[in-house]
C-alpha cells in the first residue's frame, strides 16, 4: 500500500490517495482528515498528466469491524446493513437508501 498526495496544480485538488498497486482503495479530500474507502477498489488509477509525492499512510486507518444485519428488500432480495452502509444497489450507486433509516 502507498499513499500519494496530488501536486499537479489548480486543475486537480491536492487530495491524498491510497493505492494498492494500481487500484485506488481510498482517498482523503484536501483539508479533511477522514478517509473515504471505496466498497470495491477502482482498478487502474490513471496517473497520466498528474504529479504526486509520497504521502502519510497513517491518514488511512483500518476500517472498523462492524456487524451487519440482514434485511429483506421490497422484492425479496437480502441485503446486509451495518451502521453506515448497505449492500443494496441504491446505496451502491447513490450512497443512500431506505434500509439505513
Amino acid at each position: 500500500m502507498e499513499a500519494l498526495v496530488e501536486t499537479t496544480g489548480t486543475d486537480f485538488p491536492a487530495h491524498t490517495y491510497l493505492l494498492d498497486g494500481n487500484n485506488l482503495v481510498a482517498y482523503v479530500k484536501k483539508g479533511e482528515t477522514t478517509a473515504f474507502y471505496f466498497k470495491t477498489p477502482i482498478k487502474g488509477f490513471d496517473r497520466r498528466g498528474r504529479k504526486f509525492v509520497k504521502g502519510n499512510i497513517n491518514l488511512f486507518t483500518k476500517k472498523k469491524e462492524t456487524h451487519g444485519r440482514i434485511v429483506i428488500g421490497s422484492k425479496g432480495q437480502q441485503y446486509t446493513v451495518t451502521e453506515d452502509t448497505c449492500t443494496c444497489p441504491g446505496y451502491t450507486y447513490r450512497g443512500a437508501c431506505k434500509h439505513l433509516g
